[in-house]
């Protein structure tokens, strides 16, 4: 029986094959709040033993949009400038799509958005 929980741990959790399960994270407000919810994310997969990969930093998309201030169009030129950054991260959970739900069932910050998908099986 010790040797059945050790091939179950081995194997990454509860019943089932273990999946590459990529939760992509992104918000354009606040990067302390995406760090928390990965490094919650992260917490909670190491502590039901699954093998980790992340968090993958991607680069900043910066949306700029340039705009005349004057609604009318005369006068002086003058012009805003509005930006946008948006920050996203990429764990990887190896672990069977069950454990998945145990695992994003944190609470997660209200402008942070979360996508799970099941990339594959894993051999």
């Amino acid at each position: 029986q010790d040797m059945a929980t050790a091939a179950k741990k081995v194997e990454g959790g509860e019943g089932g094959a273990p999946a590459r399960i990529r939760i992509t994270l992104s918000t354009s407000k606040s990067v302390a709040n995406l760090e928390k919810v990965c490094a919650d994310l992260i917490k909670g997969a190491k502590d039901k033993e699954l093998r980790v990969r992340g968090p993958v930093r991607m680069p900043t998309k910066v949306l700029r949009l340039t705009v005349r201030k004057s609604p009318c169009g005369e006068g002086t030129n003058t012009w805003d400038r509005w930006e946008m950054r948006v920050h996203k991260r990429i764990i990887d959970l190896y672990s069977p799509p069950e454990t998945v739900k145990s695992i994003t069932s944190i609470s997660i910050e209200p402008d942070v958005e979360v996508e799970v998908m099941v990339v594959d099986q894993v051999k």
